[in-house]
Order: C-alpha cells, then sequence, then structure tokens
C-alpha cells in the first residue's frame, strides 16, 4: 500500500505560482511511477505530469509544459508540482497517484494507477 497526501492547493491570481507538494508513505516508490492528474467540475481527469521515482524521467502535457515543471525529493518522499503563470483553465482539482512502473501501460491514463490522494483544489482567478 501507498498512501499519499497533497497539499498546497489555494485561490490564486492569473500569473500567479503555486506549489503542489505530495507526500507519500508506505511501501519503497522505487519501481513507482508518480502522476499529477487534474479534474475540473464536470470533466474527465487528465494528465499533468508524471516523474519515475528511479530515475526520475519526466513528462509534462502539452496544456503545461514551459509553465509547471514536476520533481521529487526523495529523502523527503514528496513529489512537488511547481505551477508558473497560472491560467484560470488550470483550475481544478489536483491528485497525484502512483502506479507500478513496469510493462508498456499508458502512463497518461489514470486507469494505469493504483494509488491516489484525496485531492487538493486549485483556483485561479481572472
Amino acid at each position: 500500500q501507498v498512501q499519499l497526501a497533497e497539499s498546497g492547493g489555494r485561490l490564486v491570481q492569473a500569473g500567479g505560482s503555486l506549489r503542489l507538494s505530495c507526500a507519500a508513505s508506505g511501501r519503497t516508490l522505487n519501481n513507482y511511477i508518480l502522476g499529477w492528474f487534474r479534474q475540473a467540475p464536470g470533466k474527465e481527469r487528465n494528465v499533468v505530469a508524471t516523474i519515475t521515482w528511479h530515475g526520475g524521467n519526466t513528462y509534462h502535457a502539452d496544456s503545461v509544459r514551459g509553465r509547471f515543471t514536476v520533481s521529487r525529493d526523495i529523502a523527503k518522499n514528496t513529489v512537488y508540482l511547481q505551477m508558473n503563470s497560472l491560467k484560470p483553465e488550470d483550475s481544478a482539482d489536483y491528485y497525484c497517484s502512483a502506479g507500478d512502473f513496469a510493462g508498456s501501460r499508458d502512463y497518461t491514463d489514470p486507469a494505469s494507477y493504483d494509488y491516489w490522494g484525496q485531492g487538493t483544489q486549485v483556483t485561479v482567478s481572472s
């Protein structure tokens, strides 16, 4: 079992920055990929960014590339999402997830992840 706890979401003005944190506990994450997803009301959950725990390889969705950066701190067992130049369309609930990094799964698909945090709300005002 992996437990995930997000924090850092709040109301921010357009153009501002936020850093979301996801603290992980439970099993070792060496063989896991960590993902950030977001879901706006009435919309599907979409990938924002992913990072492999062992190698630190990252992926960022086109909509956030160049503005958001995913990273991890192995000593703190924490994954971060640095969000800059925020736009109103970035408003959503943001979820941290963990999945077994094995095989040829599509890691942009929420179904590839086994563990989820409770989410943290980000609201960007115009």
